[in-house]
């Protein structure tokens, strides 16, 4: 192999991008990339000393389901899309791309808004969205369109959990405590589609799912689209 130069420089390539990959995500998580590498996620659930767990969310979470989303989204003025790592898994980029369609048609001002790490790797939902026809200039990046929340009516969360909860700037005894998320809570409405109610990848309770404006509708996210998109059209 090491007398082949194609393979030596193809590996190099491979290595290099992974490498530098592997920055960005650390530095959208604000990790060290040492801790990462090791298995440690960069922090520790309690507080120095060991003395105090992370705070547990207050608060019940209130449900939805599809008929009342579906007016919820009708009648807003803007809405911003939040995709995550479940939106990949189920596939549901057309889905929603038609219903972003659909409410644009209907004068919606609908915006994407796209962490550095939500899916598999970076850039995974924009090529995602891209593929399904999102128009690009409606795809923003976090650092694009976080300000922008507070001015919005609805937010809809599809399949993301860590990089939306609001535990990473309010609570620093959490374990994701410092990580750079989408303040989707403070829009005026928030609904947050999931399989269940589970924590996510890092094993964080999210307190956004507690909160007074968030409403949950559970199920799985490419069935609940497809859904959501044949009632707009009725």
């Amino acid at each position: 192999m090491l007398n082949k130069p194609g393979l030596t420089i193809v590996g190099a390539l491979i290595g290099s991008s992974g490498a530098i990959l592997t920055h960005i995500m650390c530095v959208a998580m604000n990790r060290q990339i040492g801790s990462v590498l090791l298995g440690g996620y960069g922090t520790s659930s309690t507080v120095v000393g060991g003395e105090s767990e992370a705070a547990m969310p207050e608060g019940e979470a209130t449900f939805t389901d599809i008929d009342q989303t579906v007016e919820t989204l009708k009648s807003a003025g803007s809405v911003i899309i939040v995709p995550g790592y479940g939106l990949a898994v189920a596939n549901g980029q057309y889905a929603i791309a038609a219903i972003t369609k659909e409410l644009r048609t209907q004068g919606v001002n609908v915006r994407f808004g796209i962490h550095p790490v939500a899916g598999r790797m970076p850039g995974q939902l924009n090529v995602l969205l891209a593929e399904a026809g999102v128009p690009y200039d409606v795809v923003l990046e976090m650092e694009e369109i976080n300000d922008d929340f507070d001015s919005t009516d609805v937010t809809l969360v599809v399949g993301a959990n860590d990089t939306v909860n609001s535990a990473a700037e309010d609570d620093p005894t959490s374990i994701i405590a410092g990580m750079p998320v989408l303040r989707v809570w403070n829009s005026k409405q928030v609904i947050v589609m999931k399989r269940s109610m589970g924590a996510g990848y890092a094993g964080a309770e999210n307190p956004v799912f507690f909160k007074d404006n968030t409403d949950m509708l559970l199920g799985d996210a490419k069935k609940t689209l497809d859904a959501i998109n044949a009632k707009l059209v009725d």
